[in-house]
């Protein structure tokens, strides 16, 4: 019955159930992820903390410093330099947030005014129409803002208790990482523990790497941003600039998302023309960022095409929001350079696992032996045609009978005497 169904039939039928069942098997991963979104928010920002602070433990060590005494020390201080830096923001944004009320007031007025009188021509009956409908919205909408205030006070509780479980994962991950690893490779099958190791060890240098030089690139648009917003006069410079500085963490989007915020405040507090030479400071930025940072300080190692990433973080902004958005771009690259080392044995990559580096014919596992009496063009040692041995060749000669005298009762069946 199978012989009747054509080949391509046969085929396609193969191929979709292989990918229903791929397809399954990521439903219930994307749906566990989601379910344990609380659980794996931390553990996943640890793992970023530790590839950061991993080399700086790792310096530590080898010192002579103890593996505990070093992870509380790396914890300790990294805890002290966020803290510092979320003062100043504190302090900053306390300090200017008087002159920042009179500048929005101020900047309303002048918004309004080009509303009159610019190109758009409104009136003011219709201005204030817009105004007394947006507060008529927010009355009405009383109960849902109420309800929105108790969900805010469940996401503080949650993002607490999300931090200190990220704070004790990271603190394992910096003491005991490799153990914790091969602890987890050595649940695999033993044929297929050297492979994942492998994997493994690369994924988490690109990691590492990606960190790096994401940190470095945020660092230096925060710099420039903050410098730009400092010089033009624009309240809040430092605040924003920490902003931009964790927004350029999410590739591609974030750093211009978090330069919209410092456009739209220096809208409403410098006026158009000072929110028009900020938006042109972000798009420089930007440029500098993509064409010169990006490809200079992450390197082949952990390039991604610029489609993977965009639909990365699509992905991760649906399944866990903001932080799926920020650990989505890393984890495509750790998975891709895996992958890439994975199939190197088969494909005969030699160098760094990049996919270029792929050969699209991969040698045969199981050479064929070369008949000696078979001309080849390309060698000029093979023998010609006139070299070839036209007879027949000589049959084979009988199999000798076995020696063993054993032999010939192992091919008889064996005979059971009954006991008297």
């Amino acid at each position: 019955m199978e012989e009747n169904i054509p080949l391509g039939v046969r085929s396609a039928a193969a191929w979709s159930w292989r990918m229903i069942v791929i397809l399954g098997a990521l439903y219930v991963l994307i749906y566990l992820t989601a379910r344990l979104q609380l659980v794996l928010t931390p553990v996943a920002i640890a793992l970023l903390l530790a590839g950061l602070l991993q080399p700086v433990v790792g310096w530590m060590r080898r010192k002579g410093v103890p593996r505990s005494l070093a992870a509380v020390i790396v914890l300790l201080g990294g805890i002290a330099a966020v803290a510092g830096i979320l003062t100043l923001v504190v302090n900053a944004i306390s300090s200017g947030f008087g002159d920042l009320s009179d500048s929005v007031e101020r900047g309303v007025d002048e918004v309004r005014d080009w509303l009159v009188q610019g190109p758009l021509r409104l009136s003011q009956r219709q201005i204030d129409d817009a105004i007394d409908s947006t507060t008529a919205v927010l009355v009405d909408n009383r109960g849902t803002l109420t309800a929105g205030a108790l969900e805010t006070a469940t996401t503080v509780g949650q993002l607490l208790t999300g931090f200190f479980l990220a704070l004790f994962v990271l603190f394992f991950f910096l003491r005991d990482g490799r153990e914790i690893w091969l602890w987890l490779v050595n649940l695999l099958p033993r044929t297929a523990r050297r492979d994942i190791d492998g994997a493994g060890l690369i994924a988490w240098k690109t990691l590492v790497s990606y960190v790096r030089a994401t940190g470095l690139v945020a660092f230096v648009d925060a710099v420039g941003i903050g410098a730009g917003l400092a010089i033009l006069g624009v309240p809040l410079a430092l605040p924003l600039a920490a902003l931009v500085f964790l927004g350029a963490f999410v590739p591609l989007i974030g750093s211009f998302l978090s330069g919209l915020v410092a456009v739209l405040v220096a809208l409403v507090s410098n006026g158009p023309l000072t929110a028009l030479l900020v938006l042109i400071l972000v798009l420089l930025v930007m440029q500098l960022e993509g064409h010169l940072l990006a490809p200079l300080l992450l390197g082949r190692a952990v390039s991604v095409h610029p489609l993977a990433v965009i639909l990365a973080i699509a992905a991760g902004l649906l399944v866990a929001g903001i932080v799926g958005a920020l650990i989505a771009v890393p984890l495509v690259a750790c998975l891709n350079v895996a992958a890439i080392y994975l199939v190197r044995g088969r494909y005969g990559v030699s160098e760094a696992p990049v996919a270029a580096d792929i050969n699209p014919n991969p040698p045969d596992r199981h050479p064929t032996v070369a008949n000696p009496s078979v001309a080849n063009p390309s060698d000029p040692n093979s023998p010609g045609p006139e070299a070839t041995d036209p007879r027949p060749p000589a049959p084979e000669p009988p199999a000798p009978e076995p020696s063993d005298p054993l032999s010939k009762q192992q091919r008889e069946p064996a005979r059971v005497t009954p006991r008297p």
